[in-house]
């Protein structure tokens, strides 16, 4: 086995995590190594966040014509074509992996493609495709990410079962697409096919659509779906899912059976935390088997002396944004750079497409739970004149109040993901009423109807 020098810092993933916390080690003078087995950008990138909102984009056209020619003031029809929109997404996604690879190499971080293949204490073995790779580290961050869930009984078979990867390769739109899992992956990509044309078929395990957002979010959701044609079923369990004859064939545990062209599976994630050796280093796991084994992290995110674990990996927020903070915060700490315990403040989570949705803080579930007596204020998309422009006045904001301050804002309706940066502001610095009102908001905008909830009569939740 090769051996390479030793690394200051070794940082095995390069999704968002392992990206940011590579150029913020090498920035503060640590000998930084990145070790990535598949290519820079992690899902995110590849297979997430960035081609979805891309496909987001170029359809956006097809919704609001829809919504113009329900008043009468557009008629027409927009096709688009998904084979054209994949070489789009490629060029895309290796343009912004070309930039990444060059801020890596311009900060002076170490690139080795390879996979992790097994930990031990200061020492990390890399198969490369040169052979195996011994890299000896002071410190070291996990940000391995997750991966697809996948169940024995809907297991995606690349054929017309097919996971979020999966679905971002067709050239071509199915007729019909069912699809397994109503949360954030599974609502955007319902949106982003019934655009393309495909007929919809949205089932969830739970009792109602997007089941961590607030009950009266998940009914607008429900609204707005509905009035498209998509069908939604919530409450169903599912018995098997696999093709035959080259359909996707569902069966629930009721024995009813639902066929369709395609089928995404989109219920949830596992971590990517099956690395031989992590024990032996005392890594510890919240959860039983390679499937639920997130990684325990203390509160300087530390899964082991010398060893940190950030983004999905630890299982603590399944989003980009959360994972890139969290990979700063540590490698700022492993250079020294802080002794402080981590605290990210509130974080916001977005849902796009028409509608999105946005939520940041506590919600009134959370904080009854604890026993606590929270407030709420809202107001209604539809007196908003940027979301009356656009033929979408579905929707509302939401600002929940505890002890006169601001402990958390949701929102569902038209544009509402743009709120988020400001919604956090306000979270996290507890605005009371009269911050609201000495704040002057732009007008006409999206954000008067934040303003408008702030400074809504307050009623008990």
């Amino acid at each position: 086995m090769t051996s390479a020098e030793p690394a200051d810092l070794l940082i095995a993933g390069g999704g968002p995590a392992g990206t940011e916390a590579a150029l913020a080690a090498a920035g503060l003078g640590l000998k930084t190594v990145l070790v990535e087995g598949d290519q820079l950008g992690g899902t995110c990138l590849n297979r997430g966040c960035i081609p979805t909102k891309l496909f987001l984009g170029a359809t956006q056209a097809t919704d609001e014509l829809a919504a113009q020619s329900r008043l009468k003031l557009a008629e027409g029809q927009i096709r688009i074509s998904l084979a054209a929109l994949q070489t789009r997404k490629d060029r895309l996604v290796s343009g912004i992996r070309s930039a990444l690879n060059a801020s890596l190499a311009k900060a002076g971080v170490r690139v080795i493609a390879g996979r992790l293949g097994a930990m031990a204490p200061g020492l990390a073995h890399v198969e490369t495709p040169d052979g195996p790779l011994a890299v000896p580290f002071a410190k070291c961050i996990l940000a391995t990410g997750s991966r697809p869930a996948v169940y024995p009984t809907m297991a995606p078979d690349g054929r017309a079962v097919l996971d979020s990867t999966g679905i971002l390769a067709l050239t071509e739109v199915p007729e019909s697409l069912i699809i397994v899992g109503a949360g954030a992956i599974g609502l955007e990509f319902s949106d982003i096919f019934h655009r393309l044309g495909a007929r919809i078929i949205l089932l969830e395990g739970a009792d109602r659509i997007a089941p961590a957002e607030e009950p009266d979010v998940g009914k607008v959701l429900s609204q707005a779906l509905t009035r498209k044609g998509c069908v939604l079923r919530a409450g169903v369990r599912v018995k098997s899912l696999g093709t035959v004859d080259e359909h996707a064939v569902l069966t629930l545990d009721t024995g009813e059976d639902i066929h369709a062209e395609k089928a995404l599976v989109a219920v949830g994630r596992f971590p990517n935390s099956d690395i031989p050796g992590l024990a032996d280093c005392g890594v510890r796991f919240l959860g039983d088997g390679p499937n639920r084994a997130w990684i325990d992290v203390d509160d300087h995110l530390l899964a082991a002396p010398g060893i940190y674990a950030v983004g999905d990996v630890n299982g603590r927020t399944l989003l980009a944004h959360a994972a890139s903070h969290q990979a700063a915060y540590a490698a700022r700490h492993a250079a020294g750079k802080t002794a402080s315990p981590y605290d990210p403040g509130a974080i916001p989570g977005c849902i796009y497409g028409s509608p999105e949705t946005v939520r940041v803080g506590r919600m009134p579930r959370e904080l009854t739970a604890l026993g606590l007596t929270p407030e709420i204020s809202e107001a209604q998309l539809a007196a908003n004149p940027m979301a009356q422009a656009h033929a979408a006045s579905l929707g509302f904001v939401r600002v929940v109040w505890l002890e006169g301050r601001v402990a958390g804002i949701t929102a569902v309706g038209h544009g509402v993901a743009s709120m988020g940066t400001l919604a956090t502001v306000i979270v996290n610095q507890a605005w009371d009423r009269d911050m609201a009102e000495h704040t002057v908001f732009p007008h006409p905008g999206l954000d008067e109807s934040l303003r408008a909830a702030l400074l809504a009569g307050k009623r008990k939740s």
